[in-house]
């Protein structure tokens, strides 16, 4: 699968190394040849990025806003980025596909006997085998990955000598990694390694390799700063501005550690990919900067001229309503003409059942403001909707009384407004009542007054007769005890 991802790069690579006949320079052109095909994408990340750069200061209103309220404050995140189509998420995709092309360009650069020039196994164990025999080659005791690197080399700079032993072999080529003096199939880390241990003399050579790296970041460091000066991020967005201080750091540094580890060749189209990108970048954002101003200018005349037609409506609808020429809206959905329907329909029933209570109580010759009997108070019915008043007294009556009574009383408010909960009068009112049934009640059963001989009285303010009647023993307590005491003797 990954020769299958390798293999159109492999190809371009071979391509342009024969038909320029140098190594480094098909680097420069396959780095140009991928940021113009990478170009629309990235030319579609570009856009996204500058328009969520733009919503930011909106953005920081809703987080004002709703803060607190995170639930909230994604809803209205995602209805402005539906308003505004902006899709966060686009900006960033796109930036990663330049990742696995540095891969494949790598294991191209890394083998090119099987990546570059398509060789089988059996071919390129026959080349490590003469070059072995011809006494240029060392298999080394440990798998070398950079072996495929060290094989192409040799066979090129001793091409006239095993062209004879190679010639059935299909598809060799010859691979000069020279560029500007300097030998990209090396790794400037072992340079660096040479130069430290003594074994490899400073050259300009060895200085021009271990400078690749550096010139890498510096390089790096910059695209990144010209490209925010391009698109500066709002004041006070400190994680924005924390991730792009994060990324100056790291882009940096990690140019550096891939330069250095790997063949030189991969520092060259580094540099030379952040030469073209910084340009493609610059070009981009001149272009679309230009572009959002107008689509931002458009989008708000065509706010501020649907404000202006809804403002206008407005008033017109006010100015009907106030002269009563207001029409039915033809636009209105069929759930709100049925709701509305059904809103008349309630009220037109609800008139009716007034109307037939009125006239049941003016059948029962109940007149409107009338008191009922169950009233206590302010509510109406504090003794029941149904409460007949003689009901223990005129029983025969009590019964048909009772469902007039009810019958009157259907939907009536329970409270009476106009008058007024004087709670004093309403408990004595109360108590003389419930005295007067139980007096009732004490007089149809022929209960002896000696068992309902209770002070049930109710003060209602007369407080130096209540300290008279606690001094004073009562007329009852002394015959009581009177009797009493007869009993005991």
């Amino acid at each position: 699968m990954w020769a299958a991802i390798t293999r159109p790069f492999a190809w371009l690579m071979r391509w342009l190394y024969t038909s320029t006949g140098s190594y480094g320079l098909s680097l420069i052109l396959f780095a140009l040849a991928v940021n113009l095909i990478l170009s629309p994408f990235m030319a579609k990340s570009k856009k996204s990025m500058m328009r969520t750069t733009r919503l930011q200061p909106k953005l920081q209103e809703l987080q004002k806003k709703h803060e607190g309220n995170q639930q909230k404050l994604n809803e209205e995140t995602q209805k402005l980025y539906r308003e505004e189509g902006v899709n966060p998420m686009s900006g960033c995709i796109w930036t990663l596909i330049p990742f696995p092309i540095l891969i494949a360009l790598y294991s191209v650069i890394r083998q090119p006997l099987s990546r570059m020039m398509f060789l089988a196994t059996e071919s390129i164990d026959r080349i490590r085998d003469t070059l072995v025999s011809a006494g240029l080659y060392t298999i080394p005791a440990k798998a070398d990955a950079y072996a495929e690197i060290k094989m192409t080399d040799l066979v090129t700079k001793n091409w006239d000598t095993l062209k004879d032993a190679l010639s059935e072999i299909q598809g060799l080529i010859r691979i000069n990694f020279n560029f500007l003096g300097l030998n990209l199939g090396e790794r400037p880390w072992d340079q660096v390694k040479g130069i430290l241990s003594g074994e490899t003399p400073i050259s300009w050579a060895v200085i021009g390799l271990v400078l690749i790296p550096l010139v890498s970041a510096a390089l790096s460091w910059l695209t990144m700063k010209v490209s925010q000066k391009m698109n500066p991020q709002p004041a006070g967005n400190a994680q924005a501005n924390a991730t792009a201080q994060s990324m100056n750091l790291m882009m940096p540094i990690m140019s550096i550690w891939i330069c250095f580890i790997m063949p030189a060749a991969m520092g060259i189209y580094w540099i030379f990919n952040s030469v073209f990108g910084m340009a493609r970048d610059y070009i981009l954002t001149k272009i679309y900067k230009k572009k959002l101003d107008e689509e931002d200018a458009a989008r708000e005349a065509a706010r501020s001229e649907r404000e202006k037609e809804l403002e206008e409506k407005r008033l017109e609808t006010e100015r009907l309503r106030a002269e009563g020429k207001t029409e039915k809206n033809v636009n209105t959905s069929k759930k709100k003409m049925q709701a509305a329907e059904k809103q008349k329909s309630d009220e037109r029933k609800a008139a009716l059942e007034k109307a037939e209570r009125e006239a049941r109580r003016k059948r029962l010759g109940i007149a409107d403001n009338e008191i009922p009997a169950s009233q206590v108070g302010n509510r109406r019915y504090a003794r029941g909707r149904a409460y007949v008043p003689d009901r223990y007294t005129n029983p025969e009556n009590a019964e048909a009384a009772t469902l007039a009574a009810a019958e009157a009383s259907e939907g009536v408010a329970p409270i009476d407004e106009s008058i007024e909960d004087d709670v004093l009068v309403t408990a004595a009112e109360t108590v003389s009542e419930a005295l007067e049934d139980v007096e009732d009640l004490a007089e149809e059963s022929e209960v002896s007054d000696d068992y309902l001989d209770v002070d049930l009285s109710v003060d209602l303010g007369e407080g130096d007769d209540e300290e008279a009647a606690e001094d004073e023993p009562s007329e009852d307590a002394a015959d009581k005890a009177s009797a009493e005491e007869n009993g005991t003797e």
